[in-house]
């Protein structure tokens, strides 16, 4: 067996990333073989992955990145297990990683985006290596790809949190960014009434209705209820309807045409490790 020396151990580590222990046993497996070692210790974080794969991945970090043109996006959420490997060093650089290659290539989707190789290897094995060296479950918890004529992003100061706007024309980046808060801390289901989806709407009306009949009005006046119940779910929780949490006197329809009459929400996106 070759004689496995702590320079050794200390030239697999920063190779790797991986632990002084798990560095020198993979030495020790693989006779001193580097190569070998390193396979070692991918087929580890394999292992560890496999059975961490039931695991839940609440923790993480969300970052959203657009283009120098601002007209393509990107917004990813890289997940682990606890709050203390999301503040590691490794962790976040590993998050940058992913989004800046994802801003690059702009893939379509997240097979596409583990697909894409960065430093020689597929993203999807750096997540698989990070898992070996934290002994937690890394996983794409969501990837987006968003495209525009003008695009702004907004990062909640905890990373736990991102969205991106896209507008039908140029904007203000401190008016752009005003929306993307607000899509943030609001959370609409649509950009407007015209636009929320059937099954959200049939869902608001079953509960006005329930509730009427929960409170014996009459029969007869349990769909006018129920109508009116669905407005006030609209003003509340569709974008151009909101209050402007900047301006609560005003819609966020009303604050972008103050800006610009022609100015509109083509579309958004947003993802929250704690929803």
């Amino acid at each position: 067996m070759a004689e496995i020396k702590a320079t050794d151990v200390a030239k697999l580590r920063k190779m790797t990333g991986a632990g002084m222990m798990d560095c020198k046993n993979a030495l020790a497996e693989a006779d001193g073989n580097f190569d070998r070692a390193q396979e070692i210790i991918r087929e580890k974080g394999k292992l560890v992955a496999a059975k961490r794969a039931d695991r839940e991945t609440t923790e993480g970090a969300v970052i959203a990145k657009v283009n120098e043109n601002a007209t393509e996006g990107i917004l990813v959420a890289l997940g682990c297990e606890t709050d203390f490997v999301a503040k590691t060093d490794d962790f976040k650089a590993l998050a940058n990683k992913i989004a800046n290659a994802a801003i690059a290539a702009l893939p379509d989707d997240k097979e596409a985006l583990e697909a894409i190789t960065v430093e020689g290897s597929a993203i999807a094995q750096l997540i698989s290596d990070q898992t070996g060296k934290s002994g937690e479950k890394h996983i794409i918890a969501s990837y987006e790809r968003i495209s525009g004529n003008h695009l702004e992003s907004y990062i909640h100061m905890n990373n736990k949190l991102a969205t991106i706007v896209a507008f039908n024309k140029t904007i203000s980046v401190e008016a752009g960014r005003d929306i993307a808060m607000q899509v943030a801390a609001m959370n609409p289901v649509s950009i407007s009434k015209d636009v929320c989806p059937p099954e959200v709407i049939e869902r608001e009306l079953q509960i006005g209705r329930e509730q009427a009949r929960l409170e014996n009005k009459p029969e007869n006046m349990i769909e006018i209820i129920a109508e009116g119940k669905l407005k006030k779910f609209f003003k509340e929780n569709t974008l151009d309807s909101q209050d402007f949490i900047k301006d609560q006197k005003i819609s966020v329809g009303q604050y972008l045409k103050n800006i610009d009459p022609e100015v509109s929400v083509t579309r958004y996106v947003r993802f929250s490790l704690n929803d």
